[in-house]
């Protein structure tokens, strides 16, 4: 026989919760807070990954854009490098790349270094972003474009026999009657050719055995 104090004693007859009067859920309360909870996290974590997509699609168009101006540049190399023509001055138009219209704008202006030239290539998907563009490419090149061809031959020897004009092997020349023996020297020590053992005394035009 069991003894209940304060409370109203109740048979054991089943599970204590099995008895709606004694069932507990969530308060209205509870509930609502749960609901505010929600409602604040859910628009962050979607706010999350919007920004997310919007990133990765401004990386693949700055991609696409740097692309864009490094063939520009490529190619005003080439239009230079044939005309041999470079001069400050302002130029636009569009490019196609991967199905899309791009918009570029060059500009060349001079800079404090004499002859060279800064290159400013600026890319974007719409005409009126020249101001904020996805992507500016600098360069500098340099507007002397002369090119001497007493230069390309490199410094000449007063002393070497051997014409600048005509750099083919000493036995040819000697062969063609351009050098003597005389002209390339006797053993390696004298002045000429190092390497090349010609007797002085052959008389001109004979050339030793091997040679």
């Amino acid at each position: 026989m069991s003894v209940c104090l304060y409370t109203k004693c109740k048979p054991r007859t089943g599970h204590f919760y099995s008895d709606p009067k004694y069932a507990r859920g969530f308060t209205l309360v509870e509930v609502m807070v749960a609901l505010a909870i929600v409602a604040i996290a859910l628009p962050a974590v979607l706010m999350a990954l919007y920004q997310q997509v919007d990133h990765t699609a401004y990386l693949r168009d700055k991609t696409m854009a740097q692309m864009v101006a490094a063939n520009k540049l490529a190619e005003m190399r080439l239009v230079i490098a044939s005309t041999r023509v470079l001069s400050a001055g302002k130029d636009s138009g569009v490019a196609s790349l991967a199905d899309r219209e791009w918009h570029w704008w060059v500009e060349t202006k001079p800079t404090e270094a004499e002859k060279f030239l800064r290159i400013e290539i600026r890319v974007a998907l719409a005409e009126d972003q020249q101001v904020q563009p996805l992507y500016m490419l600098t360069a500098f090149m340099s507007s002397d474009l002369e090119v001497d061809a007493g230069s390309l031959q490199g410094p000449t020897d007063p002393s070497n026999p051997i014409d600048p004009s005509n750099p083919t092997d000493p036995s040819e020349q000697i062969e063609s009657g351009d050098l003597t023996p005389d002209d390339i020297g006797s053993d390696a020590g004298q002045e000429g050719i190092p390497g090349l053992n010609i007797p002085s005394n052959l008389p001109p035009g004979v050339l030793p055995d091997g040679l």
